[in-house]
């Protein structure tokens, strides 16, 4: 089944990994972690302990850069059997510093994209994490004429979306969403009647993997982002 995107009045963009890099920072941070903790454990050992006490603590801390570096904190407490020095205690806490002091890193084409489709199209920002971080990220980016709401959501599942597009009066048929996870950006779009493009980024968090099955044309893949203009 083809997918016909003729009736979209308001387009949605996620932003880690869609507007700006995000996950590759992340990956930095857990190889300068493992490093700390070399003197414990194999990095895949620590990475694995990393993810576990992450998704332990989502319901708690959420999405974003300081339930990261709280779960980087518990992880090493929990490594080394609470041996853990307070010198490296406060280099862990530096490294989520510098973490939020990243520059803002555009994808290639992204601003050309927004520009193009800001003129025919009504565009909102629709993102998940620590709301301090994302609004400082959107300001360092230089993005924000070009969309008409930004949602800072604490997750993004069908209600999330449902909820909002409720809230905003946005009729599901004429919504179209577009980003990098699969798990966050597209499935749930298009299982509440909604539309979404996915645009792969070549890192992707270990909790956004799901298998891509046969989507019956549910959504497109595109390999870069200035492939949207071409179906809008």
């Amino acid at each position: 089944m083809e997918v016909n995107y003729k009736n979209i009045k308001v387009i949605g963009f996620d932003a880690d990994d869609t507007l700006w890099v995000n996950e590759t920072y992340f990956r930095q941070t857990e190889h300068e972690f493992a490093k700390l903790l070399a003197g414990y454990e194999t990095e895949n050992k620590i990475d694995q302990e990393l993810f576990k006490v992450e998704i332990q603590n989502l319901d708690l801390y959420g999405y974003g850069i300081k339930g990261f570096t709280l779960s980087m904190i518990e992880s090493a407490l929990d490594l080394s059997n609470g041996k853990i020095s307070t010198q490296i205690i406060s280099q862990i806490l530096d490294l989520g510093k510098k973490l939020i002091a990243k520059p803002v890193e555009l994808l290639d084409g992204i601003e050309e994209v927004l520009q193009q489709l800001s003129e025919n199209y009504r565009l909102i920002l629709l993102t998940k994490g620590d709301l301090l971080d994302q609004e400082r990220k959107l300001e360092k980016s230089g993005l924000s004429q070009y969309f008409h709401h930004i949602e800072v959501l604490s997750d993004k599942k069908e209600h999330n979306y449902q909820n909002l597009l409720e809230h905003l009066e946005i009729n599901t048929k004429e919504f179209l969403m577009i980003g990098n996870s699969l798990k966050s950006d597209v499935l749930p779009i298009v299982n509440i009647g909604a539309h979404a493009i996915h645009v792969p980024f070549h890192t992707t968090w270990q909790h956004e993997l799901v298998h891509e099955d046969d989507n019956n044309g549910g959504y497109k893949t595109v390999e870069n982002i200035k492939e949207v203009l071409k179906y809008l």
